[in-house]
């Protein structure tokens, strides 16, 4: 996995509280003069850009993020991490592993109800570095985390520590709308983004946040086939079309599984309404304008709920950049097992 130069300060462990970005901000100059001799790559705005980080594209920002992680994080072995590319099923996955791993909670008292799933499972590459004093990272039973980062550049500390991770991949179309229309709705400074036709060339090309994406893939479904005991690899589209056995599947990889009892009392249901794309939608957190409370977002917590729809891309793309797509899924995943799955 990814690493960063060794230095002489020492790792804290993740159950000590950082004051206010302190570690990240003493290491933030070292990350940003290393990243200046990485290779850049126009973004889909006019005023940002990608960065070449082993082999991946990320905006500023995350490369720092990731360097800091990748230094600082330290994963335990009862830790789950939440892997993804953005916009294949993120904020629904952190529902979901959160709802089961809080099943005890009165229905009224969820914090679910109350707070945007992304408040609730912090980013290592985020929350970690920039936001040190969010609620989930200070809470020292806390063992859910979350990542964008592809697999090759995660810390050293998560394969040392033998922790479990969830990995949702989702047609590259989907993924594509999604993440275009996403963007939409950022507030930044950035200018405006860039056409649809223009982005989606560039997403083509590998030139996307955490891109290219299929890369992305293949790099926790190469790590899942070797290690299928530590991953659990999921496909959305199967998920959105039948989710009970993935729910039940997820709960006892997670290991804690529903018993005999609660499968009676229909809890599995329970969570999955819970966690269902129209329940979300709906809460009074995620309406409007609303911010997350725990951490400043240049997205506004309904920007998180869209369609959740599988062929969605039909509204947008033409026959012949669908075409595009198909072309580079076969090209790139023949021969992995992938296709097939």
């Amino acid at each position: 996995m990814g690493s960063l130069t060794e230095t002489d300060t020492a790792l804290p462990n993740q159950d000590e509280t950082v004051t206010e970005s302190t570690e990240f901000k003493k290491n933030q100059k070292r990350y940003q003069e290393l990243i200046a001799t990485f290779p850049h790559q126009k973004g889909w705005r006019p005023n940002n850009s990608f960065i070449e980080y082993g082999g991946h594209w990320l905006m500023q920002p995350r490369v720092e993020g990731c360097m800091y992680a990748q230094e600082f994080f330290q994963a335990r072995p009862n830790d789950l991490l939440i892997c993804t590319y953005p916009k294949t099923g993120t904020t629904w996955l952190k529902a979901l592993t959160f709802a089961i791993s809080n099943r005890s909670l009165n229905d009224s008292s969820n914090p679910l109800l109350k707070r945007n799933p992304h408040e609730l499972i912090p980013y290592i590459e985020v929350e970690f570095a920039f936001f040190p004093n969010a609620d989930a990272l200070k809470d020292k039973e806390n063992t859910l985390f979350a990542t964008h980062l592809p697999y090759g550049l995660l810390p050293e500390s998560v394969s040392r520590s033998g922790c479990k991770m969830v990995y949702i991949w989702r047609d590259p179309k989907d993924t594509f709308i999604s993440l275009w229309t996403f963007n939409q709705k950022q507030k930044t400074d950035d200018g405006p983004l860039n056409s649809l036709e223009e982005c989606f060339d560039m997403f083509c090309r590998g030139f996307s946040s955490n891109g290219p994406y299929l890369d992305h893939v293949l790099s926790y479904w190469d790590a899942y086939q070797k290690n299928p005991d530590r991953i659990l690899f999921l496909k959305y589209e199967s998920m959105r079309a039948d989710p009970l056995p993935y729910v039940k599947r997820l709960a006892e990889f997670m290991g804690c599984g529903f018993t005999a009892e609660e499968v009676k009392e229909r809890v599995v249901e329970k969570v999955v309404k819970l966690c269902s794309f129209e329940t979300l939608k709906n809460l009074e957190a995620n309406k409007g304008e609303k911010d997350m409370k725990a951490r400043p977002s240049s997205y506004a917590n309904s920007a998180f709920f869209r369609k959740g729809e599988v062929g969605d891309w039909q509204n947008y793309l033409t026959p012949e950049m669908a075409a595009r797509i198909d072309g580079l899924m076969v090209e790139k995943l023949k021969g992995s097992g992938l296709l097939e799955w």
